[in-house]
């Protein structure tokens, strides 16, 4: 027995000591120092922006709070056409000048940057991008605040990435930490934040990400509610499933839902189709889109802003069934053309505005039609947003969880995760496409079809070929031999048709263009290795 205990603390150590070396080799407590600091950072930046978005409405209406609907009703109505107008100038000079992808930043460009290894978000574009979206909804820009500000916490994220030089995969966890924070700050859901940047950011669950995003959620949270308070950004009335019966209710809500989803994202990029063609100059398109905004606006001045307002009147049932209805197919008019103008915003708080449209219009109608099954409209209304937001953004988990957290309503859990999951699957089936992937394969970018096929698109011959030594004689190409050479930009899944084509082992690399000069050599077995290597890493990274 003595001699067992004299060994325990020897077994002990030979058992701990390899999990401490591999914490401190992944350097785990700077990773975790640093989402520390990029929470915190990140929170008071979304305050920044939520504060600046309330300073610019004060030129048109006189008012910084987010009750848009209250203040427009009291404005003239050469205001409301002004606001929008005067912002489409400052947004157009700034996306002109100051941008050089010509758009302000979302999501899309935060997924781009995990999936793309050596993709970086510049820190003065992130910076400009945030202005310009915040001029863009104090002025009246039909879009929501939650996109950007996800894109500036990334930015931010990715800006102590490289200056600390950290490898690959832990660029990627700070990336999805700036996003976690940013979701906790603006929605003050701290869990829906963590879930976020797993299930949209990163893609997957690995244990070694967990705490540095569960760290910066946290104190995104904490600073949030410092400032704003511990209330949730909708208060929702009492509310109650009056019958299992009514499930099936739910269910048709969510198929409803989806319909009004595909609509929503078949009208964006309809209209981004619309405004890529046009030739108005660039400048001048958020000056014409706002001109549009405004003038709708007039008449429903519930689309103006990120529309926070008029959603919890629908969640009171205090909206009609008639401009319920109108207010789906305005809003979305007002946020496709917003976008498409090149006004800064993203597209969940419109997604939960339709949803919540969507919701009590539906609950109407059921209660009209089932009057003793029906529950009230604020629960259809919270059904709605999840379902429509959940089946928009492709994030039925995390969205799910912030409609928990930004109303309270832990107690419909089950009847929001059948609507959700029907709104998602159908969605699915109808398009096949969340409104971020569908963005990213624009690029070119299928993030969607795996690991594999990123991979495959986004290396490059350049990435695997082998050079000349420095004192070779030059080589060129021979032109009696029938091969067709690769160039330094193809990507890997060019290279390994081409060499499965041609049952080749070693192709030669030439510049496009160029006399024929053979910069390298391509080797097919150097090219599979590239790819496993490639593979393997995405799977540790999944696993660990």
């Amino acid at each position: 027995m003595l001699e067992i205990l004299r060994a325990t603390p020897a077994r002990i150590r030979q058992w701990m000591m390899p999990n401490i070396r591999a914490y401190l080799d992944n350097r785990q407590p700077v990773i975790w120092t640093l989402s520390l600091l990029i929470g915190l950072s990140v929170a008071i930046a979304a305050i920044c922006f939520r504060l600046l978005i309330g300073v610019v409405q004060l030129y048109w209406l006189g008012d910084a709070s987010e009750h848009v609907l209250t203040a427009a009703r009291t404005t003239p109505w050469y205001m409301i056409l002004s606001g929008p107008v005067i912002g489409g100038i400052v947004v157009g000079v700034m996306i002109a000048r100051f941008l050089p992808s010509r758009r302000t930043g979302g999501v899309a460009d935060v997924i781009e940057a995990r999936a793309i290894s050596g993709r970086r978000l510049s820190l003065r574009e992130g910076i400009v991008s945030s202005l310009a979206t915040a001029f863009s909804l104090g002025s009246g820009a039909s879009a929501g605040r939650e996109g950007p500000v996800i894109h500036l916490g990334a930015t931010l994220a990715s800006a102590v990435g490289e200056r600390f030089s950290l490898p690959d995969w832990s660029r990627r966890t700070l990336l999805a930490a700036g996003v976690a924070s940013a979701i906790s700050a603006s929605f003050n859901a701290p869990i829906a934040g963590v879930l976020f940047a797993h299930e949209v950011i990163l893609g997957h669950y690995a244990m070694r990400a967990f705490v540095p995003i569960v760290i910066a959620s946290t104190i995104g949270a904490i600073v949030s509610r410092g400032w704003f308070g511990e209330a949730a950004a909708f208060i929702v009335p009492d509310y109650q499933i009056t019958s299992y019966f009514e499930f099936p209710a739910f269910a048709l809500l969510g198929v409803v839902c989806a319909v009004v989803a595909v609509a929503f994202q078949f009208v964006l990029f309809a209209a981004d189709y619309l405004a890529r063609r046009t030739t108005i100059p660039l400048w001048a398109l958020p000056i014409v889109g706002g001109f549009i905004v405004g003038t709708i606006g007039i008449a429903f001045p519930h689309v103006l802003g990120v529309g926070y307002e008029t959603t919890d009147m629908a969640l009171w049932g205090q909206l009609p069934l008639m401009l319920m209805l109108t207010l789906i197919v305005m809003k979305t008019l007002a946020t496709a053309i917003t976008l498409a103008a090149r006004f800064g915003g993203g597209i969940f708080s419109p997604a939960l505005y339709l949803g919540a449209m969507t919701g009590g219009a539906f609950g109407i109608i059921a209660a009209s039609a089932f009057p003793d099954l029906a529950s009230s409209p604020a629960l259809y209304s919270i059904l709605g947003m999840g379902a429509v937001a959940g089946a928009v953004l492709g994030a039925p988990i995390s969205t799910t969880v912030i409609v928990f957290e930004l109303t309270g309503g832990y107690a419909l859990s089950i009847a929001l995760l059948l609507t959700v999951a029907i709104a998602h699957g159908i969605t699915q089936a109808l398009h096949g496409h969340s409104y971020f992937h569908w963005q990213l394969e624009m690029r070119g970018l299928f993030v969607k079809d795996g690991a594999h096929r990123t991979v495959l698109r986004n290396v490059r011959v350049m990435d695997f070929m082998t050079l000349p030594a420095d004192d070779a004689e030059p080589e060129y190409l021979d032109p009696e031999q029938e091969i067709t050479p690769l160039k330094p930009t193809d990507t890997l899944e060019v290279a390994l048709r081409a060499f499965d084509t041609g049952g080749h082992r070693r192709l030669p690399v030439v510049a496009d263009g160029s006399d024929g000069r053979i910069l390298g050599w391509a080797e097919q077995v150097a090219a599979l290795r590239h790819f496993n290597r490639r593979l393997i890493a995405v799977s540790e990274e999944e696993h660990r």
